[in-house]
């Protein structure tokens, strides 16, 4: 079996994310090491006690995602198959360089911390994300130069995030929905991720990135691919390069679906809160086994409903 760890970005945070995780002891250093990173309150305290808008801020959302991921993969390392792919969705990227073994699990958390600074030091009132699903390439692109905004990340089935300003991302919508796409949705995040607008953020991050010790390559039999083109990572230091990129470039996670299947996948295991990338993956291949933490009721593998 080889098993495609999918880690994921920001966006489906929830009161009940850490239902699963949050007594485990595997990951009781994880959530110690977070703490310090919002106001010294325990997230597992954070999702219950937050306001849904607070939960939802990016930097809180970054890190909420991560630990979690993080904390999957600490209390499954001792049950996980001998070979393993990992990729992972916008700021999943770092969770997966953890879960991969290419960085110390704290020092990831650290690295999200300050990639989350860096993002909003950079990003002016009103950037976000916009959700569009059901038009063309070149429709988009279309859209993108009339209106000023940008493809952030390129999903499987004609789906697309694009990012940009307030104004901008409301034009394009407008007329994406008088286009015919079938769906159009504001997500709730508040930079403009994967776009030329975080230029700066990017080039700070790799300063960042320098500062924290990597691994020279990931685990044995574990394989880990760069958002940016979906190939794995075979040198660290380009590895960093995309990594650090990958905050103002286009994220292509319909190619790291492709490389996952390329590498051999017979299943996939999305990390994290939600079931969006599950979905997406059973759109693109629905003869794959693919499940979500949120199918789950327990570690020992009893699934909900």
């Amino acid at each position: 079996m080889t098993l495609a760890i999918l880690c994921s970005g920001q966006g489906w945070q929830n009161p009940d994310m850490f239902a699963l995780t949050g007594e485990a002891p595997e990951a009781s250093e994880l959530f110690a090491c977070a703490t310090k990173f919002l106001g010294g309150i325990d997230l597992r305290h954070y999702v219950r006690t937050k306001t849904n808008e607070a939960i939802h801020r990016n930097r809180a959302g970054q890190i909420l995602c991560t630990t979690q991921a993080l904390a999957v993969a600490a209390v499954l390392k001792e049950v996980m198959p001998e070979r393993i792919i990992v990729a992972g969705y916008s700021v999943g990227e770092v969770a997966a360089w953890g879960v991969a073994g290419l960085f110390g699990m704290t020092d990831a958390l650290e690295l999200v911390a300050r990639r989350s600074e860096a993002m909003d030091a950079a990003s002016r009132p009103g950037d976000g994300l916009l959700f569009i699903r059901g038009l063309s390439r070149s429709d988009i692109d279309r859209l993108c130069e009339r209106y000023d905004a940008a493809v952030a990340i390129v999903n499987p089935g004609d789906a697309y995030v694009l990012g940009g300003g307030c104004a901008a991302l409301q034009a394009t919508a407008r007329e994406a929905a008088l286009m015919n796409a079938t769906k159009v949705i504001d997500l709730p995040v508040e930079v403009a991720s994967h776009t030329k607008r975080l230029v700066r953020a990017a080039m700070e991050f790799r300063s960042s990135l320098r500062q924290v010790p990597a691994r020279s390559s990931p685990y044995a039999n574990v394989r880990v691919l760069s958002g940016i083109d979906g190939s794995p990572v075979t040198r660290i230091d380009v590895g960093l390069d995309k990594l650090a990129a990958q905050i103002s470039q286009t994220v292509q996670w319909e190619s790291c679906l492709h490389g996952c299947m390329e590498a051999g996948a017979t299943a996939f295991l999305k990390l994290g809160p939600g079931r969006a990338l599950s979905k997406m993956v059973q759109a693109a291949y629905p003869d794959v086994p693919t499940r979500s933490l949120d199918d789950f009721k327990n570690f020992k593998g009893h699934a909900r409903g």
